[in-house]
């Protein structure tokens, strides 16, 4: 399986399993990834624990939400060759990171995680007075941290997950990350670079730490990053020494702020399964058009004769998707004139969803019909993702002093 370099940083996102996933998933995560994994490298995984966390009476139908996700994801583009596809429960080392950094994460820290409140509020009929959704802000940092993401992709709605990890993180290395010998061992590392780069990390060091030069510091950790012939604990020995700390064992990841997804539902508003409005990646495209021409409009268009405005019609938020400016201001000047009827209206963003679906369904259909290719990109995803999770796990156990004899 081939990568894309390291250098370029490394990417972590997931999903929760529900099922088969819709155009709002598309527009608002798939898209972002596909082009992700062109330029990083990109870890993608099934998170089916967080799924218990709020619904774990539902054991029943998680298997098959969690293949019909993969096959939604392979179909959209996620291409295993590029990026890894795993599952979160086949990495157990998920769960003793997250049990580790229980031991020092304070419990307001997880009670002030805006979404720990905001969906016991969303989530009223559920039980929700458990120990798995009070920690899942935590199993989410583990998530993170475990592959030592440099970035994470997400809405502004999920930027205080990022904050709490980097404050896990930075606690983490303040309490386990200065070793014996630390100076040495760092000087030692350096070493290993050879001389010409060992001279200007350490020149490029003082000029940081005694004249505050930012950049200084990023050609020195542009230096690191290109170093072959050191180890990845030397590595970040380095980096800990470059900044003035110890050893940085946990990195923090950098919040990749994707743009609001704008893809509306059928009825205007956000595309959701518990609304009813969405359509799916795979609905056959007589279904797609079906939904499409029996969206609601412009109430105040009972007749044919009668004119509309657009910015009151969910169609219109489908063609500000879909449509060119020529075809926008076509259904702007006509519907506010009554020169076109609403069935007219709708025909170009069926056209267009149906030809945006039409690949997708295509590649789905490929995967559906071989379940074995889909469990074993899977398979293959879950080693390579455990390989970088025992070598991190090694490392924590190491700090907190965890490989005694």
């Amino acid at each position: 399986m081939t990568t894309n370099p390291q250098s370029q940083g490394r990417i972590l996102s997931g999903m929760r399993p529900t099922g088969r996933l819709h155009l709002g998933h598309y527009h608002g995560v798939l898209k972002n990834w596909v082009k992700l994994q062109q330029e990083h490298e990109c870890f993608f995984f099934v998170a089916d624990w967080h799924a218990l966390t709020t619904h774990y009476e539902e054991r029943a139908i998680l298997a098959d939400s969690v293949w019909e996700m993969v096959v939604d994801w392979l179909a959209c583009g996620i291409n295993p060759s590029q990026a890894c596809i795993f599952v979160q429960s086949r990495i157990k080392e998920h769960a003793e990171l997250h049990l580790l950094l229980s031991m020092i994460t304070p419990l307001g820290w997880l009670e002030r995680v805006p979404t720990f409140k905001d969906q016991q509020e969303q989530l009223k009929d559920r039980d929700l007075a458990t120990y798995g959704f009070l920690g899942y802000p935590l199993l989410m940092s583990s998530d993170i941290l475990m592959y030592k993401a440099t970035g994470v992709p997400v809405g502004e709605d999920q930027l205080s997950h990022i904050e709490i990890t980097r404050e896990i993180a930075r606690r983490f290395n303040y309490m386990f990350g200065r070793e014996p010998d630390f100076e040495a061992k760092a000087e030692a590392a350096a070493a290993k670079m050879g001389k010409k780069n060992a001279k200007l990390y350490f020149s490029l060091r003082k000029r940081y730490q005694e004249q505050g030069d930012a950049e200084a510091l990023a050609i020195a950790r542009a230096l690191l990053e290109e170093q072959r012939n050191i180890t990845l604990a030397d590595r970040e020995r380095l980096y800990g020494y470059l900044d003035g700390t110890g050893r940085t064992i946990l990195p923090e990841p950098q919040a990749l702020l994707t743009p609001t997804p704008k893809m509306p539902g059928l009825d205007g508003r956000k595309m959701s399964k518990s609304y009813g409005n969405t359509i799916s990646l795979r609905e056959e495209p007589e279904q797609v058009e079906k939904k499409i021409r029996t969206m609601p409009t412009d109430p105040a268009r009972v007749r044919r004769s009668d004119p509309g405005e657009p910015t009151k019609c969910p169609v219109w938020e489908f063609h500000k998707v879909y449509s060119d400016s020529d075809t926008q201001e076509w259904v702007l000047n006509g519907c506010r004139s009554a020169g076109i009827g609403c069935l007219e209206c709708k025909q170009p963003v069926i056209e267009a969803v149906k030809a945006e679906l039409a690949p997708i369904q295509q590649r789905g259909k490929e995967y559906e019909s071989d379940p074995d290719l889909v469990r074993s990109i899977v398979a293959e995803g879950c080693e390579r993702a455990r390989a970088v999770a025992r070598e991190t796990m090694a490392e924590v156990r190491s700090a907190m002093g965890l490989e005694y004899r």
